[in-house]
């Protein structure tokens, strides 16, 4: 899931190198956090937050093939 994210965002941002994914594993729910250049936040989130939501379908689908939950969490 981690290079799910990772690969989403570096397509989408200006600067790849500073893209950042950080998992933190629960029991049945993990964290994706990701970072990204401060320029890029507004690709990554989309307008009226359209790309943050479809990433985090994709994300939902993908997690629920492996039946568990992921959580992805932009950081600014």
């Amino acid at each position: 899931m981690k290079e799910l994210v990772k690969s989403i965002a570096e397509a989408l941002v200006d600067t790849p190198d500073q893209v950042v994914v950080e998992e933190i594993e629960g029991n049945q729910t993990s964290v994706l956090e990701l970072k990204v250049a401060k320029e890029d936040l507004g690709k990554v989130i989309g307008k009226q937050g359209r790309t943050a939501r479809a990433m985090r379908t994709i994300l939902s689908a993908a997690s629920a093939k492996i039946k568990k939950r992921t959580v992805l969490e932009i950081i600014e």
